[in-house]
């Protein structure tokens, strides 16, 4: 099967559970082009029993989008990407840094690092069910066990069953003892790692994540690995990916906050006349004037009349209020 469709992963945005869903994709796709965008992690169970348009469906201009999937049956995980290339996503992405109880329960997630010949079956099922990429996002190691060798054997019978992009963790994962938020701070980062195995393997695709915030920082990476996946500084900075628009991909032209409001107004209008609720999408909001003149006030309207579950849109309109003044004090203290 050709796996070697060419995708743009010089910037990606992270899987983040709770986070990434269509509202949140649609929002950071108003201020980015050109990032790779990750839905959150799907059970393959969910994709293929669940309410599939409700889990899976997504807007054109999420776009290149590729989906997390969670899983260790390869029936069942490839049915899931050729459901995913029907839907036509991008590509297919496997979970393998999950660190949750939950997660481990269900035999996926981080896990399965201590499973490299059944992961490597997973990928060849997977690989051997559809014609887009399958690529494994995992960590660099787990509990006890981080050692260069290991992963890099882990990764070259990751190879074998088709896979051909890994975006690795900078961080081991502890599958006891710490909580999947403990787990993205606590383990110490190792960029070395990830360095050493694109230098073992430059005939693979290797993203770097972890901790990564700043488009020095960015660049930097650049200079050793292919790509670099950012999660959680997005979330809470969703604007600057238009520094890295205009940094890292060369854009020229990129929308200002209130432009990226007004847009966002017109797709939540959309939504809520087909039943989503408001607080669903302006949840994501809530970062867009991070460091900013006016960030408290934008945080403290959307705290007190968007947040709540039965939030009016009518409200929303009255955001844009909000949106202008910052705009204005931003430019006079610029």
């Amino acid at each position: 099967m050709d796996t070697n469709k060419k995708i743009n992963r010089k910037v990606s945005v992270a899987p983040m559970m709770d986070c990434t869903d269509r509202h949140d994709r649609f929002f950071l796709r108003l201020m980015s082009k050109n990032a790779m965008l990750y839905t959150e992690m799907v059970a393959t169970k969910s994709a293929i029993h669940g309410d599939r348009k409700k889990i899976l469906s997504y807007s054109p201009e999420e776009k290149p989008l590729a989906l997390q999937v969670g899983g260790s049956d390869k029936k069942e995980l490839a049915e899931v990407a050729k459901i995913a290339e029907d839907m036509g996503y991008d590509e297919i992405n496997i979970n393998l840094g999950c660190p949750s109880k939950k997660v481990q329960k269900n035999m996926f997630g981080a896990c399965l690092m201590k499973e490299p010949d059944l992961v490597a079956e997973c990928i060849n099922s997977m690989v051997n069910a559809c014609k887009i990429p399958v690529t494994a996002k995992t960590r660099i190691g787990f509990d006890d066990t981080e050692e260069f060798d290991y992963l890099n054997d882990f990764i070259l019978k990751m190879k074998g069953g088709g896979a051909k992009t890994f975006i690795l963790h900078a961080r081991k994962a502890m599958l006891t003892g710490l909580s999947p938020k403990q787990n993205l701070n606590i383990p110490k980062l190792n960029y070395n790692m990830v360095y050493e195995i694109k230098k073992e393997n430059s005939d693979l695709e290797i993203i770097i994540n972890g901790g990564i915030t700043k488009i020095d920082e960015i660049n930097n990476h650049l200079n050793f690995c292919d790509g670099v996946m950012i999660g959680r500084s997005i979330y809470q900075n969703p604007y600057s990916l238009v520094e890295i628009e205009r940094e890292i991909f060369k854009t020229k032209s990129h929308p200002s906050r209130e432009q990226v409001a007004k847009q966002l107004l017109e797709y939540l209008d959309r939504e809520v006349k087909l039943g989503t609720k408001v607080n669903h999408i302006m949840r994501h909001t809530v970062g867009l004037y991070h460091g900013q003149i006016g960030s408290k006030d934008w945080k403290r309207y959307l705290s007190d009349n968007m947040m709540a579950r039965d939030s009016d849109f009518q409200k929303a309109k009255h955001i844009m209020t909000i949106v202008q003044n910052n705009e204005k004090a931003n430019q006079v203290s610029s």
